[in-house]
């Protein structure tokens, strides 16, 4: 698990491209047979990639957290981006299909990784959040979730979300986590943009081909910077800082968030003359 330290905006004004690439972006997540997670003090969310191929995976962060178990005071947001699979919760399978999506509360000792097929590997995608107290365990199939249709095509934002760790479908402590799926022709996702001083955010950007670039935004928003991300790839947005971007072609991306409250439309919108 890599570590990455909380930032303020005046340094951040002063990185160039490979500082801000260092800081917020997170290029591997998905290796077949590997975990890979990075923990941001920002709101102290761990998120990444478990890819398991022949063996199962598990998550082991005892000495890391200063616990006995990953979840011991933790919960747990599961969407699965690759080919069938499974997580075992304490002895209890739950099938993971494409995109389909699994809450884990508080308490929960046994959290194994499995993959159908180690030919087509599920690629399950994690969020975690400290907890002060355990919910139930939800399981979320994308084919019972009923999308919110958002944006125009007259303004290339047309898009659907899916809401998955989210008060509408079960209870969290403060992760939230979702799917957001662009149409053909749209490129931009949250344009009007706008920051959440009271929670933190993580993108990945996923189902793009090799060539496709999102060209991600963020920073305050008379300070804005970019970064330039491929294919499954993460990035990190403290609370004071925009998070949209554009893209070459149409993709898909999961936001999960975390702070203050889980009110979802608890936005600080932007007006498109401040932002520089």
């Amino acid at each position: 698990m890599e570590t990455r330290y909380a930032n303020h905006p005046a340094e951040v004004k002063k990185m160039n491209t490979d500082e801000l690439r260092e800081n917020f972006l997170v290029e591997t997540l998905f290796e077949p047979g590997k975990v890979h997670l990075t923990y941001t003090h920002v709101d102290r969310m761990i998120f990444g990639g478990v890819t398991p191929a022949q063996e199962e995976l598990k998550i082991k962060l005892d000495k890391e957290l200063g616990v006995s178990y990953f979840l011991e005071r933790r919960e747990l947001g599961i969407i699965n981006i690759g080919g069938d699979g499974s997580v075992i919760l304490d002895g209890v399978e739950y099938d993971m299909k494409r995109r389909d999506g699994l809450y884990v509360g508080r308490g929960t000792e046994q959290v194994l990784f499995r993959s159908k097929d180690a030919a087509n590997p599920a690629k399950f995608y994690i969020n975690s959040t400290p907890a002060h107290h355990t919910y139930p365990t939800v399981k979320i199939d994308i084919k019972t979730i009923k999308p919110l249709e958002a944006g125009e095509q007259g303004t290339l934002n047309q898009r659907r979300i899916y809401q998955y760790v989210h008060p509408n479908v079960c209870e969290s402590c403060q992760l939230q986590m979702g799917l957001t799926m662009l149409s053909p022709g749209s490129v931009w996702n949250t344009m009007p943009c706008h920051t959440h001083e009271r929670r933190m955010e993580v993108y990945l950007y996923f189902d793009m081909e090799s060539d496709t670039r999102v060209f991600h935004f963020m920073g305050q928003p008379n300070e804005t910077r970019h970064l330039v991300m491929k294919n499954e790839q993460a990035v990190i947005s403290p609370s004071w800082s925009i998070h949209t971007g554009t893209a070459t072609s149409n993709y898909t991306f999961i936001w999960g968030m975390c702070g203050e409250n889980i009110t979802y439309d608890d936005m600080d919108h932007v007006k498109m003359g401040d932002l520089r």
